[in-house]
C-alpha cells in the first residue's frame, strides 16, 4: 500500500505561522508525511533553514510560496510551485511585496489610532515574536496586528479583531497597493514555476471565480484542510475539465493560530506531487 502523502500548503514564522521552518519540517517528518511545500505569504525565506534540515531527515521539500493578488477589488491568493529558489525575479517580487505590506500595515495602524486603538509598529513586532535580527526576514501582516490588539486588551481574540476592526469592510481595514493576478501568474511562469488558485471556496464573488478560471493558471487547490470530499468535488471536476493540476494542503498556521487545520489534514498523492516536482527538475 502506497502511504505517500505530501502537504502542499503550510506557513511558518517567516510569515504568519507559529512554528519555525525547522519545527514544521520536524513535525512533518514526525507525523509521517513524505513531502512538504512551505508556502509562506509573499516570501521564500523559510527555505534557507528548512532545506538543509529536510535533506538530513529525508523529507522531500518542494519550493513554494503563496502570493497575494487582487482581481476587481477581490483578494485572490496564488500558490506558486516548482520555481528555482535562486531565481532573482522571485526574490525581487518578494521584496516588492514586503514594501507593499509595510505601507499597508502603517495605514492600518493610522486608522486604528483614529479609532482610539493606538498601536506602534514596535508593539506589532513584539506581538509577532520577532527579535530585531529577524524582522527583515518576517512577513508582517494583519494577523500580527490582531495579536498586538489582543496584547493591548483592545480585543479578546484574533477573530474579533478581524470581524470588527481590520477585516475587509471594517473601519480600520486598508487594502493598500496590490499586484494583479495576471502579472503574478506571468512572474511565476517566467521563473519556470506554476500558478495555482488557492482555496477557491474562499472566493466570495462567483463572477470573480468565473474570470479566474479563464486565465492561464496551471491548476487549482482541490483538497483543502478539513473540507469534506463532497466540498472538494466541485474543484476536482473543474480541474478535470480544464486538464489542470489538482493540488491540496492543510493551510497549517500552527495549533495556536488555527487549531482545526492540522498539518497533514489535507494532502496529495505521489502522482500529483511528482508532476509538480518535474517542473523544478526541468
Amino acid at each position: 500500500m502506497n502511504t505517500f502523502r505530501a502537504d502542499l500548503h503550510c506557513h511558518t514564522t517567516c510569515s504568519d505561522g507559529s512554528l519555525t521552518p525547522e519545527q514544521i519540517v520536524t513535525l512533518a517528518k514526525e507525523i509521517g508525511l513524505s513531502a512538504l511545500s512551505i508556502t509562506d505569504h509573499d516570501t521564500v525565506d523559510a527555505y534557507t533553514t528548512a532545506l538543509p534540515l529536510s535533506e538530513k531527515l529525508g523529507l522531500v521539500l518542494l519550493p513554494g510560496v503563496e502570493f497575494s493578488a487582487v482581481w476587481e477589488q477581490e483578494s485572490v491568493h496564488i500558490l506558486g510551485y516548482g520555481f528555482t529558489l535562486q531565481d532573482p525575479s522571485i526574490q525581487t517580487f518578494c521584496d516588492a511585496h514586503a514594501k507593499r505590506r509595510l505601507d499597508r500595515n502603517m495605514a492600518i495602524l493610522e486608522k486604528l489610532a483614529k479609532n482610539r486603538m493606538p498601536l506602534s509598529y514596535e508593539e506589532v513586532l513584539v506581538a509577532a515574536s520577532s527579535p530585531s535580527e529577524e524582522r527583515k526576514k518576517k512577513t508582517i501582516g494583519r494577523p500580527h496586528i490582531a495579536l498586538a490588539l489582543m496584547a493591548k486588551g483592545y480585543v479578546k481574540s484574533i477573530q474579533e479583531a478581524f470581524r470588527y476592526h481590520i477585516g475587509e469592510g471594517c473601519p480600520c481595514y486598508d487594502q493598500g497597493s496590490f499586484f494583479g493576478v495576471v502579472e503574478t501568474i506571468e512572474l511565476l511562469h517566467n521563473a519556470n514555476g506554476i500558478a495555482i488558485i488557492a482555496h477557491p471556496h474562499l472566493i466570495r464573488e462567483e463572477t470573480v471565480l468565473a474570470a479566474l478560471l479563464k486565465l492561464n493558471f496551471d491548476g487549482i487547490e482541490c483538497y483543502y484542510s478539513n473540507q469534506s470530499p463532497k466540498n472538494n468535488e466541485r474543484w476536482i471536476k473543474i480541474a478535470q475539465t480544464k486538464q489542470w493540476l489538482m493540488t491540496g494542503g492543510s493551510d497549517f498556521h500552527g495549533i495556536s493560530r488555527r487549531p482545526d487545520d492540522r498539518l497533514g489534514s489535507s494532502w496529495v498523492n505521489e502522482e500529483i506531487f511528482n508532476k509538480l516536482l518535474a517542473c523544478l527538475k526541468k
